[in-house]
């Protein structure tokens, strides 16, 4: 049967498409590391689990379309130790970081209105973008400078009367580069000249790097009539499946117009909610120690991966992805061979191809992104599988003898 045209141009995620080659792989008894996902093995707060086990309610009733007011003041006061004067009223909360992109693109863009949004970037977007029929324009920044910020010029350039924000990641998806108060100062001098919005996803905010230090979108305050923050408590506290997040923003008119988004969803989960209020308790040392478990992991994977012959890695500062020039045609194709063709010592990977995340076609065809979510053992098996699975395929598949 035919198909709308409008979910017939949505490409299938290239971080989800080739789970049906994981599964087969998996069912021949193949170990699969996923390095394609950011789901952490690290475990969620005891605090979000035993307010989920202690839940009392004998009705799992609707909620509050904006978010249950207990949340949204626990994340008042969570923006607060980072030095945000945010009020609960300036704060949404959505099903997921998901959800709020998707409501951004619905609240602020008519169809064939355009963002601009730095390439790498989180794949999903084009889907949520294409759902609300809002086109991206891509500003492409490079592996060669480690994928640092492009030039506003390079921003402005792609300004015209259809343009109605920039969207970043930071720390970014799937680059890993933690944008500086200059680079956001600098965009958003340039939002207020053409007046557009700034959109920050800031979900990965904690996890950055080498005395990184991150900067808040929503500390521009005298900005703050054009910044929307995306969050979420997915990656924070490992409670990806709970898909709790959150849209931030002075701007009140921009919240009452998503509201009547949120009004027709009716309301975020209920129970999540409550775990997620119970998570913003957990002792400050939590989060710190997530982060340098993380700082550990990419140490030993970046330093793994860089000893593998033709590969060249990005040094990510910040969330816990980075993306690897691979000495291959097709990394798709690369990936895909490792789960259908190769194993070493019963194990093979399965990485994210990158070509996915840019806008440009070509871009990206022989990179990948890394989730270095995964214990240390797990990360240089997988490693190894990599660099072995190399040599095989570019012999049996490239005819290349090195």
């Amino acid at each position: 049967m035919q198909m709308s045209n409008r979910v017939s141009g949505f490409q299938c995620s290239p971080i989800r498409r080739l789970v049906p080659f994981s599964r087969d792989a998996e069912e021949k008894g193949i170990h699969v590391i996923h390095l394609n996902i950011g789901q952490p093995d690290i475990k969620t707060p005891k605090e979000a689990l035993d307010a989920i086990r202690s839940y009392d309610k004998d009705i799992i009733e609707y909620g509050i379309s904006e978010g249950e007011l207990f949340l949204r003041q626990g994340l008042a006061r969570y923006y607060e130790k980072y030095g945000l004067k945010i009020s609960p009223e300036d704060i949404m909360i959505t099903t997921g970081g998901s959800e709020a992109i998707q409501f951004m693109f619905m609240t602020l863009c008519d169809p064939y209105d355009e963002f601009i949004i730095p390439e790498p970037y989180y794949t999903n977007v084009a889907t949520f973008a294409n759902i609300a029929m809002v086109t991206l324009r891509p500003v492409t920044s490079s592996s060669d400078d480690n994928f640092a910020l492009p030039s506003i010029a390079e921003f402005e350039k792609r300004i015209n009367k259809k343009t109605m924000g920039i969207m970043l990641c930071s720390p970014n998806n799937p680059t890993g580069h933690v944008y500086s108060h200059e680079e956001l100062r600098g965009l958003l001098e340039l939002c207020r000249k053409h007046d557009i919005f700034l959109v920050v996803d800031e979900v990965y905010r904690e996890f950055c790097y080498d005395g990184k230090r991150f900067t808040s979108v929503l500390s521009f305050t005298d900005y703050q009539d054009r910044v929307i923050c995306i969050d979420s408590f997915s990656k924070r506290f490992s409670m990806c499946g709970a898909r709790i997040g959150a849209i931030v923003t002075r701007n009140r008119e921009v919240l009452e117009s998503a509201l009547k988004l949120a009004q027709a969803r009716l309301c975020p989960p209920a129970v999540e909610e409550v775990a997620a209020a119970a998570a913003l308790n957990a002792p400050d040392d939590y989060v710190e120690a997530v982060r340098a478990e993380y700082e550990r992991r990419r140490n030993v994977m970046i330093s793994r991966m860089q000893r593998i012959p033709g590969v060249r890695c990005s040094l990510p500062k910040g969330s816990f992805y980075f993306v690897v020039d691979l000495p291959v045609d097709d990394a798709e194709r690369f990936a895909i061979f490792m789960l259908r063709d190769f194993s070493y010592n019963g194990c093979t990977t399965m990485i994210a191809p990158a070509e996915g995340f840019y806008v440009t076609p070509g871009l990206g065809r022989q990179q990948a992104r890394i989730a270095y979510v995964l214990n240390e053992e797990e990360l240089l098996m997988a490693a190894e599988c990599i660099e072995r699975g190399l040599k095989v395929y570019r012999r049996t598949v490239m005819g290349i003898k090195d």
